[in-house]
């Protein structure tokens, strides 16, 4: 189907504007593409849904890109995805070379992309297909291995990961039990106020921009330093795409780790680019020159952290699981259209499918055009001063939020509250993409298990008698907390 038989003027125009916007804020150290995202998703609201789908998506590719310039500039990561960046890029800029940096982290980040665009686009329908013919049982099952992945990764801290995804859980609860219309677990006097329980959309606003805003005022809002820094000291060692000819299978290699690490639930970019990065350097024919300024730490780095894009897309749009924060807030998106992400979304929503394939295009396109071409100018974007930006994000979260329910003064409420949680809550070892996984499945997860009893008359070995999908399923929970378990112990060990 053609480009432009989905895609209007409009909802191009918008995804290049995402990009845009996003670009700034990933380059702003302390702002994140889930940020971008989370403050410009009440705008969705009057939009199309293609059109909606078109900005969000820009901002999300943005935003993971736009974090390498702080990374290579300022050693600073401008994203959780750019960690590895720093490693060889500020070397880099430090040797002279940062425009070079910069253009081989661009290119490598269009590369990671497209791979992962391809990936998502086979098997996201394969995936979905398969998924149409799960009973309840399955799907309650799927959930659980959602959570089990969670612990798996939360390295140093297993049962702060469980217990953070068992709290989500917990207040996603909160409201009406749907087969009896009976209120549970709502504080005397919030009845009228919590007869549905929370509502996603401020709850996810406020624990990513508001919390973050709060965690960076803690730090200070000082104006950056206006220092100049030359992107080319050394005019011999200029930016070639001949230099991705030595790095083939390092662009390979990464943009398959992003991509899977993007597919498995709460992991984030930061394990994504992590991996890529020790892949490399077991790999390298010179790992010791690694983290001194070599492009090839650079390539792994960015080619994985926006590999994660497609990845993170796959079970959210094949399975209704979300693979990351930031695609946890695109179920929101979804929300306020009255679309339901599942097994069901692809083969019931083929134009909006195909509008997220070439969103996705268009997106990937306008972040190397954009960036490539004027990365000069992106450069300067790192001394904006948080002073000036805060305060504009703060109002902007407010006034979305009591709009998003047609003028709900409790949205506002729910929006400070969650806000003042997604900043204590890092301090106290809760871990907020865990905490929001575990609220986004909580109420999924009570209703599959709830439908599987009832077919079942009552009887709980359901779970593990339901064929042989349940039983892969049952493989893949054990396999996973018996990884977490064993991991955890090496990484006290290691401590």
């Amino acid at each position: 189907m053609p480009i432009f038989e989905i895609l209007t003027p409009m909802s191009v125009l918008l995804c290049f504007l995402g990009v845009f916007i996003g670009i700034v804020m990933g380059a702003i150290p302390g702002m994140t593409a889930t940020m971008a995202i989370a403050i410009f998703l009440p705008l969705t609201y009057a939009m199309d849904m293609i059109d909606s789908i078109g900005l969000l998506i820009g901002l999300y590719v943005g935003g993971i890109s736009g974090g390498l310039v702080p990374a290579v500039l300022l050693n600073i990561p401008g994203t959780p995805s750019s960690l590895c960046t720093t490693f060889d890029g500020y070397p880099m800029t430090q040797k002279g070379e940062g425009e070079k940096a910069l253009k081989v982290g661009i290119t490598a980040s269009i590369i990671g992309g497209f791979f992962s665009l391809t990936i998502l686009y086979f098997f996201a329908p394969a995936l979905a297909s398969v998924a149409i013919d799960f009973s309840s049982v399955e799907k309650f099952l799927i959930i659980v291995f959602a959570l089990t992945v969670i612990a798996s990764i939360s390295k140093g801290s297993l049962l702060g990961g469980i217990f953070s995804g068992l709290l989500g859980m917990f207040i996603s609860l909160i409201g009406t039990f749907t087969d009896n219309n009976e209120m549970r677990l709502v504080p005397p006097g919030l009845e009228d106020q919590l007869v549905y329980g929370f509502s996603l959309l401020p709850v996810l606003i406020g624990l990513f921009a508001i919390g973050q805003i709060l965690q960076e005022s803690e730090e200070g809002m000082k104006a950056a330093s206006h220092q100049k820094i030359d992107l080319q000291k050394d005019k011999k060692s200029k930016f070639s795409f001949k230099l991705f000819k030595n790095q083939k299978m390092n662009v390979f290699r990464s943009s398959i780790i992003g991509t899977f690490v993007g597919m498995l639930p709460g992991v984030g970019g930061s394990a994504a680019s992590i991996t890529a990065y020790s892949q490399t350097k077991n790999f390298s024919k010179s790992p010791e020159k690694l983290g001194t300024g070599e492009p090839e730490g650079l390539v792994s780095s960015e080619s994985a952290n926006n590999g994660l894009i497609g990845g993170a897309l796959i079970p959210l749009l094949s399975l209704g699981i979300p693979g990351d924060s930031t695609t946890a807030i695109l179920i929101g998106a979804f929300l306020l259209q009255g679309i339901e992400i599942g097994p069901l979304f692809i083969t019931s929503n083929q134009d909006l499918w195909s509008g997220i394939v070439f969103a996705l295009i268009v997106a990937n396109i306008s972040m190397f055009i954009l960036m490539f071409f004027s990365i000069k100018y992106f450069a300067k974007i790192v001394f904006i001063p948080k002073y000036v930006i805060f305060p504009i994000i703060v109002v902007a979260c407010v006034v979305g939020s009591y709009a998003i329910n047609n003028g709900v003064m409790f949205d506002v409420w729910t929006l400070l509250i969650f806000g003042l949680l997604g900043y204590i809550f890092p301090k106290i070892g809760i871990q907020i993409p865990s905490f929001l996984i575990g609220f986004i499945l909580g109420t999924q997860a009570e209703k599959y298990f709830v439908d599987s009893l009832k077919g079942s008359g009552g009887d709980l070995t359901i779970f593990f008698t339901n064929g042989p999908i349940a039983i892969v399923l049952w493989i893949l929970i054990i396999g996973s907390v018996t990884y977490a378990i064993i991991d955890n112990r090496k990484t006290k060990k290691a401590a």
